[in-house]
C-alpha cells in the first residue's frame, strides 16, 4: 500500500512539473513575441532621428518629385481630367510651334522628323520653284478676271492655264531630282512620302515655310 501511494504521488509530481515547464516555455515565447511586436510598433510610430539609419535606400530627388506630381495631378472628376488633358495638348502644340520656328529637331511633329525629311526640305529650299509664286500669281489673275474687260479676262485665263502647266512641269523636275538624290544619300533608309512632302512645301512662299529654311538659295544640302 505505501508503495502504490508513493508511485501515485510521483506520477502527480511529474505531471505538475511538465505542466509548469510547458506553461513557462510557451509563456516566455508568447511574451517575447508580444514584446517584439510592441517594439516594432513603437519604431514605426516614434519619429526617426535624422542621423539614424532608415533601413531602406533613399529615393532619388527626381523619383520623389515624380511621385509627388503623380499624386497631385490625379483628377478629382471628369471635368478636371478634361481640363488637364486640354492643358497638356496646348503645351505640346506650343512646343511644336516653337520647334517649327527654331528648327529644334527634338520637338518637331512626326511628319517633319528625321534626316530624310530634313534633306528633302533643304533640297527644295535651296532651289527656285514655280509653285512658290502660285499664290501671288493667283491674286493677279483674280484681279484681272473680275474686270469688265473681256480682253483682260481672256488674258487672265490664258495666263493661269500657262502658269499651271509650268508648275506641273516644275513639280516633275523637282520630284525626279529629289528622288534620285534620296536614293544616293539614303540607300538603306525608308524614303516613302518624302518627295510628296517636299513638293507640298514648294507651294508655300519661302518666308512662310515651316520649319524655317536652313539653307540659302543655291546652297546644296
Amino acid at each position: 500500500m505505501p508503495d502504490s501511494i508513493s508511485v501515485w504521488v510521483q506520477q502527480r509530481g511529474n505531471k505538475a512539473f511538465a505542466s509548469t515547464y510547458a506553461g513557462g516555455v510557451f509563456r516566455r515565447r508568447s511574451d517575447d513575441a508580444s514584446s517584439a511586436t510592441a517594439v516594432a510598433e513603437q519604431d514605426e510610430t516614434t519619429p526617426r532621428h535624422p542621423e539614424a539609419p532608415k533601413g531602406r535606400p533613399t529615393p532619388k530627388r527626381s523619383q520623389a518629385e515624380a511621385g509627388r506630381r503623380s499624386r497631385v495631378s490625379v483628377p478629382k472628376d471628369r471635368k478636371e481630367a478634361a481640363r488637364q488633358s486640354r492643358e497638356r495638348m496646348r503645351i505640346e502644340r506650343e512646343k511644336q510651334r516653337t520647334a517649327l520656328l527654331e528648327g529644334d529637331e527634338r520637338a518637331l511633329p512626326a511628319r517633319d522628323k528625321g534626316p530624310v525629311r530634313r534633306f528633302a526640305r533643304d533640297y527644295v529650299d535651296s532651289r527656285w520653284s514655280m509653285a512658290e509664286f502660285f499664290l501671288p500669281y493667283a491674286v493677279v489673275v483674280l484681279v484681272l478676271s473680275i474686270m469688265k474687260v473681256p480682253t483682260l479676262q481672256l488674258i487672265s485665263t490664258m495666263l493661269f492655264l500657262l502658269f499651271f502647266v509650268m508648275v506641273i512641269l516644275d513639280f516633275v523636275r523637282l520630284g525626279l531630282g529629289l528622288r534620285k538624290a534620296l536614293a544616293e544619300r539614303f540607300p538603306n533608309e525608308n524614303t516613302r512620302g518624302a518627295v510628296a512632302y517636299a513638293l507640298m512645301r514648294t507651294l508655300q512662299m519661302r518666308r512662310l515655310r515651316l520649319p524655317k529654311p536652313k539653307v540659302k538659295r543655291g546652297e546644296r544640302p
